[in-house]
């Protein structure tokens, strides 16, 4: 029973998490589209303050969980191939978080300085292109860890 329950706490973390990244994703693609800088800096203040209160703890529950899954399921985090490159693909997707935040209050602020001078749009659109190359990073690597989780492909692993 302690297996489905911790089971069932990891995959409704990684609906969370998921459903979230996607969803920031699409705010700032309309914010954008408006090129009002009030709007703009309004959607990505929703994503950063969303990033605190979805992502983050999201990520902490989807670890914590998934390894206690593992453990009392008596998985080997190293040695099972889907665990362990679900795991890498994650990880990945968390290191191009740390820039993608840096970008996103980057974004921030240039968007609110956007509204008070309106020369800030150029540098907007660069900081927006590197959001959207680590953006894609964070977002689609955690969707192939979830693929890779529910088909459990025979992978390579450590000691296998």
């Amino acid at each position: 029973m302690l297996y489905l329950v911790l089971k069932a706490v990891h995959i409704v973390a990684v609906v969370a998490f998921l459903g979230n990244i996607t969803v920031g994703v699409f705010w700032k693609l309309f914010a954008d589209r408006t090129g009002d800088a009030k709007i703009m800096a309004f959607a990505m203040d929703g994503i950063i303050k969303a990033d605190r209160v979805f992502t983050i703890p999201g990520v902490v529950t989807i670890v914590v969980a998934g390894v206690a899954t593992a453990l009392v399921g008596h998985y080997s985090i190293l040695g099972t191939g889907w665990i362990l490159w679900g795991l890498g693909l994650f990880i990945v997707s968390g290191i191009a978080f740390g820039p993608l935040a840096q970008t996103q209050r980057a974004i921030l602020a240039v968007a609110q300085t956007g509204m008070q001078t309106g020369e800030q749009r150029a540098e907007y659109e660069a900081l927006s292109k590197k959001w959207n190359v680590y953006g894609n990073v964070a977002l689609i690597l955690p969707f192939i860890a979830l693929i890779v989780m529910v088909l459990k492909p025979d992978l390579p692993a450590f000691g296998h």
